[in-house]
Parts: structure tokens; C-alpha cells; sequence
């Protein structure tokens, strides 16, 4: 408790002990010497609890017996009496006056630090003991101990029949919980699943037609989302209800331009001179900011998401917050709150930025990222993408916007970014064609066309698959198709829901989406991921064909983007190996076209030597 206690007081909270009940202050009021205190003082939690498992005989002994002075205290107290002295976290008197003092405290946050016994009011058969949490039932003799211990107006033939004990109407009890129950809007907590206003995106091409229509322009899809965020603030019906939300590294992800644009927002304004002053872009705060600086805490910063992305329920007032991150420290390091996220209905954008295992160099395991989309699929109102083109960002982050804020529905987007600088593709005609959108925002749609070999790539290693593509046709006369995977996770629960629609005696079910697009296509498919293999083995049940899954498995290592695919074998000669193998594995090329590859990019590896041994 003490130690409790100097955490919250050292985090600058009020702090408020309710440690014993009111049936202990007459004892207090008669120790003159400090002996009760000193007992407590000295006395360690595994005895206390064993205090709480045994009856007032045994505390008068082994409590009270333990000195003369503590004996005087007690000694006008029977066996009875001992047992009835309460734990203060027990007695409501000592709690309501704690609520009143905290509600009455100003400036500061408040914690109440209220000191229980396990299982309490359980008598033998769960009070203090170590199978409290085992117990399933009590038997009549522990149910009557119940009642005296509570005072229930209950008769014994009321406990053996299990009877409920409500108040009269008129009792003071029920009028007090009714007179509360209508202070606070009705009988039962109530959870708005829609917001009364409904927020309209600006049209796409209004905020991110530069992604659309790159001209070729090279630039990191990181970069690509900080610019359509930048413009999404500009808007004059949405941008005052965005709430970026960034726990470190702003300026790593290129966000400083937005510090001028809308300010970083602390509760008592710019307290300090920042150390960037000088430069144009300098950490600029304001009471009227916009931007959540949490100051190295992915538990504050997913906590402050959490707030506005649940606002549109608590407070009917729906905003939009972008969690800006190192992929890395998202699943892995915060899931259970990325969870109660889902649980409590979150809708806003989890950015999961220099995503992959291979695409920030340098920085060795903790920052590289190999298995966020595996646990991302675990979350059912999860929706996960991996894309790597801006036009792929801006088709995702638009939908998002139209599902959570128009439609309204209990989704929350999960989106990874790369900081890997490279020329950035127009959308097909420079806009987005309904047959494009549908296969970016459902999973998997072809960027080039081929007829003898499938390459699916994802993310960073996408244009590792357009390399090979490359190779493929140069080096071995071989046409091979590319297709872009932005969601391994909405493809793999597309095909577990027709699963179960025939299962379940559907004649009408529709077939996958993803067997749906690679039924048309021929040969073989080679799907390479920057997460671990698991994380395109999702969609294997669905795939029409032989199927071969490169990944990042084992743990991650420093070393330049080039050198790290090639160690993980998912660089453009992995995907072109994989290939080669399957087709002549098919009887489509002939082996030795194989065994010409493996020597000529000198690949040929001992059976060992595998990414995932140390």
C-alpha cells in the first residue's frame, strides 16, 4: 500500500488510504503508544491474508496475543467482536467519506487506495483462502454465514430456498438508488451505438489526388499519408474533428510541417523554450493545438486514441484520431489495450508506420516488425492493410473515413507504412476505377498482367515482386503476373464466411474473393511477405493453385534493406528462385532451368543455413 501510495503521490495525484473500518476506531482512539500501528507495520500481506482466512479466536491469539499492550486493547472484545472488525476497503462509511473528500479535492487527480480481504463475507469456504477463485457454490452452512456477516433481513428457510432480498418501494434505499438511476439518464448504462451527426468526408480527389496522379514522383508511403493528413485537417467540416495522435519520433515520420499547420496540444500552453526554437518547425505547443504529443508512452498515446475514438458514443460527438507509430511498437507492445480498443467499439486509424522487418535498417529487432498483421488478424473488427502505393493509402484511408464516420459502423483500420523512398505509380488512369477500388479495399488486385507465374507481394516487398517480374522475363523468357495484397486478413475472412454460409446449406454462396481473382490467372503462385509466413499462409485454403509463401520468420538483425531480404530470403532473387522451383516442380520448365538459376545468383545454400537459426 505504501508503495502504492508514494507511485501516485511521485506522479503528482492526491492520494487517498481507506485501510481499516470504523469498527477499528475505538481501538485506535485507545492506543496510546502506537502499538496497533506498529503490528500493522510489521505484519506482511501472505499474514494478513491468513488473519482474514480464520475466526475471531484465532486472530484474538495470534493478532492480538502477540504483545501485552495489543492484548490490553482487546481485551474487552469477545471472539465475536474480533471477527467482525473490517477491512476499510469494507466498510461504506469510510468509503463514501473517501468519495466525498476526492470530490471535494481541486487540482488534482484523486486515487483511493481501499484496503480488502480476498473473498470476503465467503466464511470458510472461500474468506482469505487460496481457492477463493475455485469456489463455484456455497453450501447452506456458508450461506447463513453470508447473511450474519451482511445482516440480510433473512430467515433460514429463506436462505436454504435461495431467496433474493429487495428493499420495499418506499424504503430509503430504493428511493435513493431510483433518485440516482434518473440523475443519470435511466435503469441501465447506456452505450450510443451511432452518433446523432453524421460527418461527410471531403470528395478524394479534394485531399489526395497528388497520390493518385504522382507522375512518378518518389516519395515513402509514410510521407504519402503525413500529406493526405495534412490536407484532411485543412478541411472545413472534418479537419477541427481529427485528432493526430503520435507517441514519439514526429519528426521521423515527417510530421513537423503539421506543427505549424494546427500545433501540438498541452493542457497549460508552451511552459518551455523548445531547443529547436530557431528553425521554422519547432515544437510548437498551444492550449488550441491539435496534435497529442505523448512523450515516449505508447500506453498514454493508444489511451488518448482510445478517448476520441470512442467520443462519438460517450459524448455523442464523433472525431476521427490517427495513431501515428512505429509499427513494432503497436501489437506487440501495447495489444491488450489495442484489444479493449476493439472491445469498446474504437473507430479511428492505428498507422502503423516503418512497418516490415526489412525496411528500417540499421535498428536491429526492436524496431523491426514481423508479426503486427498476424496479431491484427486475431481482432475481429479489426481491418488491416498492408499497402504499398499512395494511391493504395488514399483508397484505404477514404473508405475508413466513409465506413466509421458515415455508415457508422464498429470498425477501427489498421494501416502500415513504409519509410522506403521510391516511385510512387499513378492509380490506373490516374483515378481509381471502381473494379480497382473494390480489389484494394477487399484484399488483392493485379497491377501487371502475366501468363505463366503469379507474384503476390505486399507492402515493402511489392516492388521486390515487380523486380523479379523483371528478371523473370530477361533472364529466363518466363511471363510472370504481379498482383498487389494490401489485406491477407479481409481476404482470409471473406473465405471463412462462404465456408460457413455452405456449411450452413447456402446454395448461393459466393466463392471467395481471392479464388475468384486467381481463378482466371495460370501457373503457379509465389506469395512474398515483410511479415512472418503465417501472415500469408492465412489465405491458403482459398488459393486455387500450388501456393508457395515466402516471410520474414526468426528474429530481426541490422543490416542494410538489400541485405536484410536476401538474409530473410524474400528479395526479387527469392521470389524469382520460388518461381522457377514451382514451375519446374509442375513440369511447366524444365529442372535444369532451376539449377541454371541457383548457379548463376549463386544462391546454393547448405540445408542449415536458414534465416530463423541463430
Amino acid at each position: 500500500m505504501d508503495e502504492l501510495e508514494a507511485m501516485f503521490t511521485g506522479a503528482g495525484w492526491n492520494v487517498i488510504k481507506v485501510l481499516w473500518g470504523s469498527d477499528w476506531d475505538a481501538l485506535f482512539a485507545r492506543d496510546r503508544t502506537g502499538a496497533l500501528l506498529r503490528a500493522f507495520v510489521h505484519t506482511v500481506d501472505g499474514q494478513f491474508q491468513t488473519f482474514s482466512a480464520n475466526d475471531g479466536r484465532y486472530n484474538h491469539e495470534r493478532f492480538f496475543g502477540q504483545n501485552a499492550e495489543l492484548a490490553a486493547l482487546a481485551a474487552h472484545l469477545s471472539d465475536e467482536d474480533i471477527d467482525r472488525l473490517r477491512r476499510g476497503g469494507h466498510d461504506v462509511k469510510k468509503l463514501h467519506a473517501a468519495y466525498a473528500k476526492a470530490l471535494a479535492h481541486k487540482n488534482q487527480p484523486t486515487v483511493i487506495l481501499a484496503n480488502t480481504m480476498k473473498g470476503f463475507g465467503m466464511g470458510t469456504a472461500g474468506q482469505g483462502r487460496m481457492t477463493t477463485h475455485q469456489q463455484k457454490k456455497l453450501d447452506l452452512d456458508d450461506l447463513k454465514a453470508f447473511r450474519d456477516c451482511f445482516r440480510l433481513p433473512l430467515s433460514d428457510e429463506d436462505v436454504e430456498q435461495v431467496k433474493f432480498f429487495k428493499p420495499s418501494e418506499s424504503a430509503p434505499e430504493m428511493r435513493y438508488l431510483h433518485k440516482r438511476r434518473k440523475a443519470l439518464g435511466g435503469y441501465l448504462p447506456r452505450r450510443r451505438a451511432r452518433a446523432s451527426q453524421t460527418l461527410t468526408p471531403p470528395a478524394l480527389d479534394t485531399w489526395a489526388q497528388f497520390a493518385l496522379d504522382t507522375h512518378g514522383k518518389e516519395m515513402s508511403t509514410t510521407m504519402a499519408f503525413v500529406r493526405m493528413l495534412g490536407n484532411l485537417l485543412k478541411d472545413a467540416q472534418l479537419g477541427k474533428r481529427i485528432v493526430p495522435v503520435v507517441a514519439d519520433e514526429a519528426r521521423t515520420f515527417g510530421m513537423a510541417n503539421l506543427f505549424r499547420q494546427v500545433g501540438i496540444y498541452p493542457p497549460l500552453g508552451q511552459l518551455y523554450e523548445p531547443e529547436d526554437m530557431g528553425s521554422m518547425l519547432y515544437y510548437g505547443e498551444d492550449t488550441r493545438g491539435q496534435i497529442l504529443e505523448e512523450g515516449i508512452s505508447e500506453a498514454g498515446a493508444i489511451s488518448s486514441s482510445i478517448a476520441a475514438a470512442t467520443s462519438y458514443s460517450v459524448h455523442d460527438l464523433p472525431m476521427l484520431p490517427f495513431y501515428i507509430y512505429y509499427s513494432m511498437f503497436g501489437f506487440q507492445r501495447i495489444g491488450d489495450l489495442i484489444f479493449a480498443a476493439a472491445d469498446q467499439c474504437s473507430r479511428g486509424f492505428l498507422i502503423g508506420a516503418t512497418a516490415g522487418r526489412t525496411t528500417l535498417s540499421g535498428e536491429g529487432l526492436q524496431h523491426q516488425d514481423g508479426t503486427s498483421h498476424l496479431t491484427a488478424s486475431t481482432i475481429p473488427n479489426c481491418r488491416a492493410y498492408d499497402p504499398a502505393f499512395a494511391y493504395e493509402v488514399a483508397a484505404i484511408v477514404d473508405e475508413g473515413m466513409q465506413d466509421m464516420m458515415v455508415r457508422q459502423n464498429d470498425v477501427f483500420y489498421y494501416v502500415t507504412v513504409g519509410n522506403e523512398n521510391y516511385a510512387q505509380p499513378s492509380a490506373p488512369n490516374g483515378a481509381l476505377d471502381a473494379s480497382t477500388r473494390e480489389g484494394i479495399l477487399r484484399g488483392i488486385h493485379n497491377v501487371y498482367e502475366g501468363t505463366q507465374v503469379q507474384l503476390l507481394g505486399s507492402g515493402a516487398i511489392l516492388n521486390e515482386a515487380i523486380a523479379a517480374r523483371g528478371m523473370l522475363k530477361e533472364d529466363w523468357n518466363i511471363d510472370a503476373a504481379v498482383w498487389s495484397v494490401t489485406s491477407y486478413t479481409d481476404l482470409h475472412r471473406d473465405g471463412a464466411a462462404c465456408e460457413r454460409l455452405a456449411r450452413n446449406g447456402d446454395d448461393d454462396v459466393a466463392t471467395p474473393f481471392v479464388t475468384r481473382a486467381l481463378n482466371a490467372s495460370q501457373g503457379p503462385l509465389i506469395a512474398a511477405s515483410d511479415y512472418v509466413r503465417a501472415v500469408p499462409e492465412l489465405i491458403r485454403a482459398y488459393v486455387p493453385r500450388r501456393y508457395i509463401t515466402l516471410g520474414t520468420d526468426g528474429f530481426g538483425r541490422s543490416d542494410t534493406r538489400q541485405a536484410l531480404r536476401a538474409f530473410f530470403e524474400v528479395d526479387r532473387v527469392a521470389i524469382v528462385l520460388a518461381a522457377l522451383k514451382s514451375l519446374a516442380d509442375e513440369g511447366l520448365i524444365e529442372r535444369a532451368v532451376f539449377k541454371a538459376a541457383l548457379d548463376k545468383y549463386g544462391c546454393a545454400k547448405k540445408p542449415s543455413d536458414v534465416p530463423w537459426t541463430r
